[in-house]
């Protein structure tokens, strides 16, 4: 991912990113319930996952084999032996009075996830990860503070969902860093198949950490960290972190060094106003009363385990992106939006670029019109309706000459909108090859009906072949312009020797 430098300031900006993932499983973390979206509120629900005397949770093992999974591909240590804990705190959401989670032995941690800078291709910075830790979620609570009579309700159907909480250490140094790294977490985590990551229906949430380490006379001081909340998208986190910034350096210079006497908050983010509003003092581990959970047994992992996990993870995106890069002679821009597209995007370019033999022109096709297409539809690669080695015997024609690369993009739109081969494409478009005998010809009659212009060549302004060109096109649009171009430019050269 690219990120942009940072402008020269009397401070530095420190954030670190909490990020909340929903695995892909059918069932709840420790139960059998669904976690299907969009079900009818409290329909999924069971005595585990609402808190009923007397159930006891079971440990849901494909969850815990997608968290290894991701925590791996993170570059994390994993543990041999973790336990669960319970996080004890009050919420009308949290039946249970408690979460269960993990807290000083979490199941993987000391891991770091490495994005690119925006000013160098070259440039890489790592960023830490502390932890990745399981836990379940909570239910939804649902405020009706305009419509209706102000009151709250509950739907528990994402009560016992099994997350993974991702935690950074404080290395990224401006909200477009914060961006970035979320963007390269996310493209992972799609990658891996251990969670959709669509922030619209809750499946990755982001809680940020922010302040500022301020340059002064006596030293560096800190400001008190702000923890930013509500925030549902990528572009919002940016914008929330910038907001921060201007926030917390305008109390500075108010307040100056009695901001260190100012306790640790939670704030909200506010989409419309485009501003955070503080909720609540900001909790310390000792808040919650973390002990272990007494109805959950330990888990254990062995090194063979691990092993497998790492050996089953394919091809990741950093890799990936350097592969096209060497292989197909591409940029980093480049294999930058073929990654970001998805592994079946990916897939088509490579059999696009094996099969046409110029990894760049491909690459172009892809972005300008395979992309463009399925953008305006809304759909997937796999729904493209031109296979890669028909795209690229369409390029390859191209590439002959045998017509122009603005012809040949009419041509696949009339593939791909009218679900015409290559050859029905070229036949209903009319496109016929010139032979150079009729182009001389056409040639040497543009250049008697254009004295003018044949005069500016010979003066060494040739931009007016241009002219010529168009004039050619509208006589027979199937002709080369390169071609066109040559022979003028010959057939002028030859006049008056």
């Amino acid at each position: 991912m690219r990120v942009f430098a940072l402008m020269s300031a009397p401070y530095t900006i420190i954030i670190g990113l909490e990020v909340h993932v929903q695995l892909l499983t059918e069932s709840k973390m420790f139960c059998g319930c669904s976690t299907k979206f969009g079900q009818s509120p409290n329909t999924q629900t069971c005595p585990v996952c609402i808190g009923m005397p007397g159930s006891l949770p079971v440990m849901n093992r494909r969850a815990f084999e997608l968290a290894m999974k991701a925590a791996v591909a993170l570059n994390c240590e994993i543990p041999k032996f973790t336990k669960w804990d319970r996080k004890n705190y009050y919420y009308p959401d949290l039946p249970k009075g408690y979460q269960i989670s993990q807290f000083d032995l979490p199941m993987s941690r000391d891991g770091w996830l490495e994005i690119s800078n925006e000013d160098s291709n070259s440039s890489k910075k790592r960023i830490r990860i502390l932890r990745a830790h399981l836990e379940e979620d909570a239910g939804k609570s649902m405020h009706d503070e305009v419509a209706g009579k102000a009151d709250s309700r509950i739907d528990l159907n994402r009560a016992g969902t099994p997350l993974l909480e991702i935690v950074s250490q404080p290395d990224l140094r401006s909200p477009a860093e914060a961006k970035a790294y979320l963007t390269e977490l996310k493209l992972l985590l799609n990658y891996l198949g251990v969670s959709d990551c669509n922030m619209q229906e809750g499946s990755l949430r982001v809680d940020a950490n922010i302040n500022l380490h301020v340059d002064t006379p006596k030293g560096v001081v800190a400001t008190p960290i702000v923890e930013v909340k509500n925030m549902n998208s990528f572009r919002a986190v940016e914008r929330a972190m910038t907001f921060e910034v201007d926030r917390q350096w305008r109390e500075w210079q108010e307040t100056g060094h009695r901001l260190g006497d100012v306790p640790k908050s939670t704030r909200g983010w506010d989409e419309g106003s485009q501003t955070t509003h503080e909720q609540r003092s900001k909790e310390e581990s000792s808040d919650y009363r973390y002990f272990p959970d007494p109805d959950l047994v330990p888990v254990t992992v062995t090194e063979a385990e691990v092993e497998q996990v790492r050996a089953s993870l394919g091809e990741l995106p950093a890799a990936l992106r350097v592969r096209l890069e060497q292989t197909y002679g591409i940029t980093p821009y480049d294999s930058d939006v073929l990654v970001n597209q998805g592994r079946a995007l990916v897939d088509y370019y490579t059999e696009l670029a094996d099969a046409c033999g110029d990894g760049k022109v491909a690459s172009n096709w892809v972005q300008q019109d395979v992309l463009r297409w399925l953008g305006e539809r809304q759909l997937g690669v796999q729904q493209y309706p031109v296979q890669p080695n028909v795209l690229a015997e369409l390029i390859g024609k191209v590439r002959s000459g045998a017509f122009e690369t603005s012809r040949g993009r009419e041509v696949l739109g009339v593939m791909v909108d009218g679900g015409q081969s290559l050859a029905k494409a070229i036949a209903a478009l009319g496109i016929q090859a010139v032979d150079d005998t009729a182009l001389v010809a056409l040639c040497q009659e543009l250049l008697d009906a254009n004295p003018k212009i044949v005069a500016e060549v010979r003066e060494g302004k040739p931009k007016g072949v241009g002219a010529l060109i168009g004039q050619a096109k509208k006589a027979n649009p199937n002709v080369n312009a390169n071609r066109v171009r040559e022979l003028c430019l010959e057939m002028i050269a030859k006049i008056g020797k």
